[in-house]
């Protein structure tokens, strides 16, 4: 429900955007990069990086191209610290990373434009594009029989008094798996700044559909869709 009434708030301020968007000779630019940090409700503290150009199309639309890195975390993810690891910390129960490069295509319109140097500038975007998941196990450092192991994790065989933390994000990497699927974005950017430089701050929903489902931790639910609400802190140039 929440992505709908946010969807139909973008519809409505496109209806009206000839009312509010006002024109201004001086921050009017035909190409734009912005790059940034991603924050959403799948990610942990950081959720990735975001690469945006942007091309003028007309005098309130730009055609936006871009590209995302970005960790999906399952819901039911914790960390726990280990009872034989001095401190060391692992996720019970998990079994593989997944990470999403998305590609994106799609249109961004002015809302509100700025009137000077101190103005905010509204733009409105929806954007959709193919998505690579990428899947890598998850290796523990397991004690067995005196010795350290590092292993997958196998709620099968582990138990979680034995575990001593987690291993290198590299030691699953060799065997890393693709799963393709799509996303679609759609959002409100709020851009601060002058006329060759500006800081954004862009907020909306984002979701990846997967192809198949995504097991990140057997012993729980898992999904082939993971829609998301983000927030993007920008910072770029614009020519």
């Amino acid at each position: 429900m929440k992505i709908k009434a946010f969807l139909i708030l973008i519809l409505f301020f496109i209806s009206t955007e000839v009312s509010f968007s006002q024109n201004s000779e001086y921050f009017d630019t035909e190409k734009e990069v912005f790059w940034g940090i991603n924050k959403n409700s799948w990610g942990g503290l950081i959720g990735g990086g975001v690469l945006k150009f942007s091309n003028k199309v007309s005098d309130n639309m730009y055609q936006t191209i871009g590209l995302e890195a970005v960790n999906i975390k399952h819901p039911k993810e914790n960390k726990y610290s280990s009872a034989l690891g001095y401190g060391r910390t692992f996720v019970w129960g998990k079994k593989n990373y997944l990470f999403s490069i998305r590609g994106q295509y799609g249109r961004e319109m002015i809302l509100v434009n700025k009137k000077d140097p101190q103005g905010i500038r509204i733009n409105a975007q929806v954007a959709v594009g193919p998505s690579l998941g990428l899947l890598i196990p998850y290796y523990i450092k397991y004690s067995r029989n005196n010795k350290m192991e590092i292993e997958n994790f196998d709620s099968t065989i582990h138990t979680f008094n034995n575990v001593i933390g987690s291993a290198s994000f590299l030691e699953g990497l060799d065997e890393l798996k693709i799963k393709p699927g799509i996303n679609f974005k759609a959002a409100l950017n709020f851009e601060f700044g002058g006329a060759r430089s500006a800081t954004a701050i862009e907020v909306g929903f984002l979701a990846d559909i997967f192809s198949k489902e995504v097991v990140m931790m057997p012993t729980a639910k898992n999904y082939s869709v993971y829609p998301t609400a983000f927030i993007t802190l920008f910072y770029g140039r614009k020519y």
